[in-house]
């Protein structure tokens, strides 16, 4: 296949949002073998592993663990990459316009960096059983065992591997903040991992590692959770907050660990420029989402529903403001995201409904619709409507539910009367 029809950054906003970026078209199998490198890479001769999601909030979490270790990166290994970023999109003819908005750009010389003593294995809901079979097949034995940031749908498709990462460590210990299944909580406990739960609609995991680990951390690092906190409970009162989540959306997660890990919240000149930069096309997906979107009355709620590669917080944002309690964002790749609203905060029950799961007011999903090719091809050319279709059929269920559960108390308060 021509690279070219795969790279969408000579493409106008309209069709890239259409699209998936580059990285959809190329096969599990050599990314999973590309993702065992780095792991082995990572973890040689590592003190401690933390598992962990690349947001800003699951690799704020790997900061923490990096200054209690002492083992925080030099910035210097990573500001000329910032600064030749910067020129390059100064400059669109440069080259990084490939990246479409929603792609992270590594850096340049990641793979001649040095490696820090606690290894970040980066890890998605979906992908946390391979993570720690990674783990377990290429780190040392005796680690420090760390999961941030990721909660299991289910016990049983993590069991081996955890149990395996449990004989191997030293130690394991699980600092996270979404909605828990009880089982599933009881089992890892009863694995032997030291799980610590925070409240899913007040902390974010960053605020749990940080008042779960035996150390004590300067005021700066009460910050970096404060602001990450902002967004990843979208409260959206702390403008900085925007600027970590975008940064960590962005760039490589070895950079943003070391940038919030050296300055805090405090962001370099030349990280400021480049999140001021890529914001541009942005704003201009999230437009383009935004102005396809329609809005379904489904039970009690009005749900916004569109298509699109976008930032989907600022999307569902702009759905509520125009009347949606809930949004669907769904993406060009195949998931979607869930957001919600205090009049809408049963998102992880629609999410779980469609393979996914989150928090009650945010949760993702990737519909079981996609048997091959010609599938995504009818995705990208219809605007995502089976999925669409598959999703709102979701939220009839649960409006569905709901209406019985409230029938059924009303019935028994008349009973007891």
């Amino acid at each position: 296949m021509d690279d070219e029809l795969i790279d969408s950054g000579q493409l106008s906003v309209t069709r890239k949002s259409r699209l998936p970026g580059t990285g959809f078209f190329y096969p599990d199998s050599l990314d999973d073998a590309r993702t065992e490198e780095r792991v082995a890479e990572a973890v040689d001769g590592a003190e401690a592993v933390v598992v962990a999601d690349t947001d800003a909030d699951g690799l704020g979490c790997v900061a923490l663990l990096r200054e209690m270790y002492d083992a925080t990166l030099s910035w210097g290994s990573f500001a000329d990459d910032v600064a030749d970023r910067v020129d390059r999109w100064n400059d669109p003819a440069g080259g990084d316009e490939d990246s479409g908005g929603d792609e992270t750009d590594e850096s340049d010389g990641a793979d001649e960096r040095p490696r820090s003593t606690v290894a970040l294995v980066g890890a998605g809901p979906y992908s946390l059983d391979e993570a720690l079979a990674n783990v377990v097949e290429y780190a040392p034995e005796g680690i420090d065992l760390y999961v941030c940031d990721l909660c299991p749908d289910e016990y049983d498709w993590i069991a081996a591997e955890l149990d395996a990462a449990v004989d191997l460590a030293a130690s394991v210990a699980w600092y996270d903040h979404h909605q828990w299944d009880d089982d599933t909580a009881e089992a890892v406990r009863a694995a032997g991992v030291d799980l610590v739960v925070g409240e899913s609609d007040a902390e974010c995991s960053t605020d749990v590692t940080l008042r779960s680990l035996d150390y004590d951390f300067g005021e700066r690092w009460a910050e970096l959770a404060a602001v990450t906190r902002d967004h990843d409970l979208w409260r959206k009162e702390d403008p900085r907050s925007d600027d970590l989540a975008d940064y960590a959306y962005w760039t490589d997660p070895e950079e943003y660990v070391t940038m919030v890990g050296t300055f805090g919240v405090d962001l370099p000149d030349a990280v400021a420029e480049y999140i001021d930069l890529r914001r541009v096309e942005k704003e201009n997906l999230i437009d383009a989402a935004v102005s396809r979107a329609e809005l379904k009355r489904v039970g009690p709620w009005t749900v916004g529903v569109t298509y699109g590669r976008c930032s989907q917080n600022e999307v569902a944002e702009a759905l509520r403001e125009q009347g949606a309690d809930a949004a669907i964002v769904v993406k060009p790749a195949g998931s979607a995201s869930i957001r919600g609203s205090e009049g809408f905060e049963r998102a992880h029950e629609v999410a779980g409904r469609v393979n996914g799961g989150g928090h009650p007011r945010a949760a993702g999903c990737k519909p079981d619709i996609y048997d091959d090719m010609l599938d995504y091809a009818h995705h990208w050319t219809t605007g995502g409507a089976t999925a669409k279709r598959v999703i709102l059929r979701a939220f009839e269920a649960v409006a569905d539910e709901m209406q019985a559960e409230t029938k059924a108390d009303a019935e028994s308060a008349t009973s007891d009367e």
